[in-house]
C-alpha cells in the first residue's frame, strides 16, 4: 500500500522471475501505476492481516517454485544467480530456502551486529508451502528439507526514525491484538522487564553496540516495541473492564 517509493526497485529485482503477482491493500499513490509495467497480476485486497494477505498471495501463483518479497525489499544480483542455479539443479530433498536478509537503515547496511544475521524462508516449492504465523509475525511453512543460500536479499526497512515509530506503533497493535486474542494478559512486569530484555537481546546478545550508535539507537527502537506492545495488551484488558460511562 503506497509503495512509490520503494516497489519499481523491487519490482526491477525480480523481473526475471516467469510470473509476478501483486497484492495491493488500497495504494492510492503511484504504486498499481509503476507495477502494471511489470505484470498484469494485480489484486486489489483490503488488509486483512498479515498472514491472510500472504496467504492469499500465495494461492494465486501458478508456478513450481514461489519466492515472497516485501515491496521494501530488493534482490541482490548475487541471491539471483543462487536462485537461477537452484531451479536448474532441484535438488528432490529440499522444499525450501531460508534467504539472508540484510537491513538498509540509517545510512548503512547491517552485517554485523542488532538486526544480523536475519534469515526468513521466502523461497520454496508452491505445493509444499503454507503461510502461518500469528499477526504481525507471519512466516512460511515448508513441508519437507530446507538450506540457506548466501546471497543477500536487501531490506529497505525504514525511511528515517519516523517512519520506524510509525511502523512500531502499527506493528506493536497487530501484535496486542493478537495476544489478547489468544487469551494472554500483561502485567507491571511485563511492561518493564520486556523491554529490558529486548534492550539486551539486540544491543548486547545481538551485538548492536558493533553498529556503533545506530545500534543503541534501534535496540532502544526495539525496547520500545516491546513496551508498547505490552502496554497496548493492558489497555485491551482495561477496557474490558471498564463500564460504558454514558
Amino acid at each position: 500500500m503506497n509503495e512509490e517509493r520503494n516497489i519499481r526497485r523491487c519490482l526491477e529485482s525480480i523481473k526475471w522471475c516467469d510470473e509476478i503477482i501483486v497484492v495491493d491493500s488500497g495504494s492510492t499513490d503511484e504504486t498499481l501505476s509503476i507495477c502494471a509495467e511489470y505484470t498484469d497480476k494485480i489484486f486489489k485486497r483490503g488488509w486483512p492481516g498479515f498472514v491472510e494477505q500472504k496467504r492469499f498471495g500465495l494461492e494465486q501463483c501458478s508456478k513450481q517454485w514461489i519466492f515472497n518479497i516485501d515491496a521494501d525489499e530488493e534482490v541482490s544480483p548475487e541471491l539471483k544467480a543462487e536462485m537461477l542455479q537452484v531451479l536448474e539443479g532441484r535438488d528432490p530433498e529440499i522444499a525450501g530456502y531460508d534467504l539472508n536478509r540484510v537491513v538498509f537503515y540509517l545510512g548503512k547496511w547491517w552485517r554485523s551486529g542488532g538486526w544480523h544475521p536475519e534469515y526468513r524462508l521466502r523461497f520454496a516449492r508452491r505445493d509444499k508451502t503454507t503461510w502461518g504465523g500469528k499477526n504481525p509475525h507471519e512466516h512460511a511453512i515448508v513441508d519437507g528439507g530446507t538450506a540457506r543460500l548466501k546471497g543477500e536479499l536487501h531490506h529497505f526497512t525504514y525511511v528515517d526514525m519516523a517512519g520506524q515509530v510509525r511502523t512500531i506503533n502499527s506493528l506493536s497493535s497487530a501484535a496486542a491484538q493478537t495476544m489478547y486474542e489468544d487469551g494472554k494478559a500483561a502485567s507491571a512486569l511485563n511492561i518493564f522487564l520486556n523491554p529490558c530484555a529486548r534492550f539486551i537481546k539486540f544491543y548486547l546478545l545481538r551485538k548492536g553496540y558493533a553498529e556503533g550508535f545506530p545500534g543503541l539507537i534501534v535496540a532502544v527502537f526495539e525496547a520500545f516495541y516491546a513496551f508498547l506492545k505490552y502496554a497496548k495488551l493492558w489497555e485491551l484488558h482495561r477496557r474490558d473492564s471498564q463500564k460504558d460511562p454514558r
